[in-house]
């Protein structure tokens, strides 16, 4: 049976950086969770830093490769640079994905970790930019399809694909 990694916000944990949960409805990730499929992770906890914390972004809303190869930094509300956590966190989350042999991600969008298909733009006035945050990039480029919680059901049919 394929894991699904799953951001721990969506499953309803306590985790992002208000101290609040951003749980999901969805029947597929309800199912998929009876069968025990899910493997939720939290790349930022992961990586270092404490419930609550500041906001963070990825400067110039450069995304998540740009941090990746040293081109960007994260920084949060307060000034300070969250560069090492994040990337720890996005490597903790890559050697959880290997060592359950997962291919397929649901992951939370808009998120400067998880964010798929858009971040906030480094200005920190709810701003958002196309681009990925720096988990996604990470998994990506090792080969795992990232989907966010509003595509569920390709991250569905996907699912079907690799289990056909």
């Amino acid at each position: 049976m394929e894991k699904i990694l799953v951001s721990a916000c969506l499953m309803g944990r306590r985790v992002r950086y208000d101290g609040g949960a951003k749980t999901s409805s969805d029947a597929w990730l309800a199912g998929w969770r009876e069968e025990g499929r899910l493997v939720p992770f939290c790349p930022e906890v992961e990586g270092g830093l404490p419930i609550p914390r500041p906001a963070a972004e990825i400067e110039g809303g450069a995304g998540g490769a740009a941090v990746l190869s040293g081109a960007a930094r994260v920084l949060a509300t307060d000034g300070s640079d969250v560069t090492a956590e994040f990337l720890a966190g996005a490597q903790a989350a890559l050697a959880v994905a290997r060592s359950f042999g997962i291919r397929l991600a649901v992951l939370k969008e808009g998120s400067p970790s998880c964010g798929a298909l858009s971040i906030y733009d480094g200005t920190f006035r709810g701003r958002r930019t196309p681009g990925q945050g720096v988990t996604t990039a990470l998994l990506e480029s090792n080969g795992i399809r990232v989907f966010t919680e509003e595509h569920v059901d390709e991250a569905a049919e996907y699912l079907r694909t690799l289990e056909s």
